[in-house]
């Protein structure tokens, strides 16, 4: 990809199967996951694209990667390490720093467009 900037279709048509989520985190019998990059730096460290999930609760001990997320559909809940609850929807923009442990409950289908970098 070049370094030139660049819209993110949060509908995209070419959207593809994602495994991001383990088969059992999913809460409902949808195990629907599809992903959609439309960026990838040359040095493959930072992502940019839109994800799309079917509920799942996920209890992560350290998040993988800095992520910037901007939620375009459904809903979320994140729970941190004190038990504060996050409850996110459509239009919600969110940040989870590299590390962080947290309980990750997609409540309903989420779309989101995300920023990755690791």
């Amino acid at each position: 990809m070049t370094n030139i900037p660049f819209r993110i279709d949060p509908h995209p048509s070419d959207m593809a199967v994602s495994t991001m989520a383990e088969a059992e985190a999913f809460t409902t019998d949808d195990h629907t996951e599809l992903n959609r990059t439309h960026y990838t730096s040359p040095e493959e460290t930072t992502y940019a694209g839109v994800w799309e999930c079917a509920p799942t609760h996920e209890d992560i001990d350290a998040y993988p990667v800095h992520e910037l997320m901007t939620i375009v559909s459904g809903k979320i809940t994140l729970t941190h390490k004190d038990g504060t609850k996050e409850h996110l929807a459509a239009g919600d923009s969110f940040y989870i720093g590299k590390g962080t442990p947290v309980v990750w409950e997609i409540t309903e289908t989420l779309r989101k467009i995300y920023m990755i970098t690791e």
